[in-house]
Parts: structure tokens; C-alpha cells; sequence
């Protein structure tokens, strides 16, 4: 609608919201993987199985903690944005994919899935002009 178009000149604003809801919610997401420690991690880290990778769990594990929790602070300051974006979907792929292969219903994995597209599209947009960045 044209009433609208007025909005588009908040879109850096837009971006900040939207790096800062995403941000608050994956660290409060990734606290409890990022600090359970090494039985956590190997838990986490176990999903990496579907991708073949069938050895060095805690590794996977503590990488998929630091993408939620570290990747969620980055998100938060526009620091080092578009890496913490691909950290954070590739977490988010493999996270939809141990559930489809799963069996899991489109209600379980739907989650992931969507923030596979929003980290996938922010990749490319980057944090806007309010951030650290200062794209």
C-alpha cells in the first residue's frame, strides 16, 4: 500500500528490532547448551550423525552452544553479523534436519526451518546502519 511506503526509510530500525528479539531469544535458547558442559555438548553435538560425522560429538556440541549463545550476543551489538548469521543457520539446518529425519511432524521442526530462512536472508542484508558493523 503506498500509506505505507513511508516505512521504508525505518528499515535500518526494523533490522535492529529484529537483530535484538532474535538476539535476547538465542541467548536465553543457547545459555543452557553453551554452560551444561561436556555431556550437553556430546548430546548436541550427536545430531552431526546425520551429516556423518560420528565422532568428536562435544566438538559439534560446544560449536552449536557458541552459534546459539556467542551468535546471539553478535546479533545483539551488529558484531561480526553476517558470520554469526552463517554460524546460526547452519545450526538451524541441522537442526530441521535431525528432525525430519526423525519422523518429526512440520509442527516440530517448523521452528528451525523458519529461522533457517530468516538467518539465510540476513546473511545477505546484513545488521543495518545501527550496529557495530555500520553497514
Amino acid at each position: 500500500m503506498l500509506a505505507l511506503k513511508f516505512l521504508g526509510r525505518f528499515k535500518d530500525f526494523g533490522l535492529l528490532i529484529m537483530r535484538l528479539g532474535l538476539g535476547l531469544s538465542f541467548i536465553m535458547h543457547g545459555s543452557a547448551k553453551m554452560f551444561g558442559g561436556v555431556d550437553m555438548w556430546t548430546q548436541v553435538g550427536s545430531s552431526m550423525t546425520h551429516f556423518g560425522m560420528n565422532h568428536y560429538h562435544y566438538v559439534w556440541g560446544f560449536l552449536a552452544a557458541f552459534a546459539e549463545f556467542g551468535g546471539g550476543i553478535f546479533l545483539i551489538l551488529g558484531f561480526l553479523t553476517r558470520p554469526a548469521a552463517i554460524m546460526m543457520w547452519f545450526t538451524m539446518v541441522v537442526a530441521t534436519t535431525m528432525h525430519v529425519l526423525k519422523g518429526d511432524s512440520f509442527q516440530v521442526y517448523s521452528h528451525a526451518l523458519e529461522l533457517c530462512v530468516v538467518f539465510f536472508a540476513l546473511i545477505f542484508v546484513g545488521p543495518g546502519r545501527f550496529s557495530i558493523d555500520q553497514e
